[in-house]
């Protein structure tokens, strides 16, 4: 079946079954590979992405529930070939150690700070439980998040690009 959805701006229309997730959309038919498979359940966040503005895992959304959709991976953050100010803040603070997982993490960051600028610390930690880091670089990651906070609330999901 054919499906159309914009992705970062760019509308695209894909032939593919009806139960195909995503994320496979996204990386296979696409060829963004940004955004990663990591448990295939929904259960880690290494494939969030945003759907209509709101995060969801890429890895457990089949294509025909979104349809029509608005979707931002991890190479639609950016505008104008400078990184999002968390992408740079990921790099500061020293976030990655395999990375795997932080194409994930820096889009569930930017959905928080699209919807509360200034977050407290337990704020941030809330918004980032649900997503696993295997190196464990969860106080690096709440540190980056923390030194953005308050300076991207013009940062719209869905906006990039506009």
């Amino acid at each position: 079946m054919a499906f159309s959805l914009t992705v970062n701006g760019n509308r695209h229309t894909v032939d593919v079954d009806s139960d195909t997730p995503l994320l496979w959309v996204i990386r296979d038919e696409l060829g963004l590979k940004g955004t990663k498979f990591g448990c295939g359940a929904g259960l880690c966040g290494a494939c969030t992405v945003h759907v209509n503005g709101q995060p969801a895992r890429s890895c457990s959304t089949a294509i025909e529930l979104v349809d029509g959709a608005e979707i931002t991976t991890i190479e639609g953050l950016s505008e104008g070939g400078n990184l999002h100010p968390l992408q740079q803040a990921w790099i500061s603070e020293g976030v990655p150690q395999c990375g795997y997982c932080q194409s994930g993490q820096i889009m569930t960051a930017a959905h928080l700070l699209a919807n509360n600028p200034s977050p407290s610390r337990d704020d941030i930690v809330a918004a980032m439980t649900g997503n696993l880091c295997r190196c464990g670089t969860y106080a690096r990651i709440v540190a980056a998040v923390e030194s953005v906070a308050g300076s991207v609330g013009h940062y719209q999901p869905g906006q990039e690009g506009a």
